[in-house]
């Protein structure tokens, strides 16, 4: 099976890039990474990419006229690397209807929440405002609704008395990193597939996201 390529678009710290690179260089992934895109110059995923000796590329959206303009420039980029997969891994620009709908199937987002609750920005103060129980992390196929495509799998954790939004983030993050691994591992090894309604494991129909379990595999 060929090494799945994958183009990752970030706005920020890279974290999650960070946990797909070093499950590559562990072994853990068969994957590559072709190149790093973003809208902001100066982000430290930028500077992690760099680092691991993978090409890195800035766009800023303020030398475009429009959104549509600035993505159709944006995607040409990813484009040019010959992307199996697009990764989005905090990446925090909405992307025009045109530019996913020609890409179907083949570009996932990681989103700080059980989706479909708390969609959009401020995930945690949002599951702390609702009073939840429970929050987490979604993997999802990005279609043009705001984080409302199919969603693959999740892992969750659970909300403390006391939480803070902050402390409930960086309790999700460390369940973020092994999601995001293990979702790309499978699509990778090709026994998760994404459809334009749905996602396909082993060819079957998932009724519900896959769950990230304590030994960090999805079941």
């Amino acid at each position: 099976m060929a090494v799945l390529r994958l183009a990752v678009l970030a706005s920020g710290a890279g974290t999650n890039l960070q946990a797909l690179i070093d499950a590559i260089v562990s072994g853990e992934l068969s994957a590559e990474i072709v190149g790093v895109f973003s809208d902001k110059s100066k982000c430290a995923a930028l500077r992690r990419a760099r680092d691991a000796g993978i090409p890195a590329t800035p766009l800023s959206p303020k030398m475009f006229a429009s959104r549509a303009a600035f993505d159709a420039a944006f995607f040409a980029a990813v484009d040019a690397v010959r992307p199996d997969l697009i990764v989005c891994a905090g990446y925090m620009r909405l992307i025009c209807a045109a530019e996913v709908e020609v890409r179907p199937g083949r570009m996932i987002n990681l989103h700080p929440s059980l989706l479909p609750a708390f969609k959009g920005l401020h995930t945690h103060q949002q599951a702390l405002d609702a009073g939840a129980c429970e929050h987490g992390a979604s993997v999802h196929v990005v279609t043009a609704d705001l984080d409302g495509g199919p969603v693959i799998a999740q892992a969750r954790v659970p909300v403390l008395p006391g939480d803070t939004a902050e402390a409930l983030a960086a309790r999700v993050r460390e369940h973020e990193h092994p999601l995001l691994v293990e979702t790309v591992r499978l699509l990778g090894e090709g026994r998760l597939r994404l459809g334009r309604k749905g996602v396909y494991l082993n060819d079957t129909a998932l009724d519900t996201p896959l769950q990230l379990r304590a030994n960090r595999r999805l079941a």
